[in-house]
């Protein structure tokens, strides 16, 4: 992702903020606050921002309350990854 994009800059901010904010215990708590999050295997959250312009690959510790972030980037560079493994 480029560092100079500017709408990037305003979204990650507040994504992360949001989610130092956040309990979650389970997927349902993630899907209540980020209804179009989506799950994968070993506690993955691919999250959609700016419209589905960029992506977050997170792997969630729900019993520590951690999130670690395995992978950000736009839309279409998601695609050419796995985000069961990045």
């Amino acid at each position: 992702m480029a560092s100079g994009d500017a709408k990037a800059r305003k979204l990650f901010p507040a994504w992360l903020e949001d989610t130092e904010e956040a309990e979650w215990h389970n997927t349902m708590d993630v899907k209540a606050r980020h209804p179009r999050a989506d799950f994968l295997p070993g506690n993955r959250v691919i999250f959609d921002l700016g419209g589905n312009d960029y992506r977050i690959v997170t792997e969630i510790d729900y019993e520590r309350q951690v999130v670690i972030v395995r992978w950000v980037g736009y839309h279409k560079d998601y695609d050419k990854i796995d985000a069961r493994t990045a």
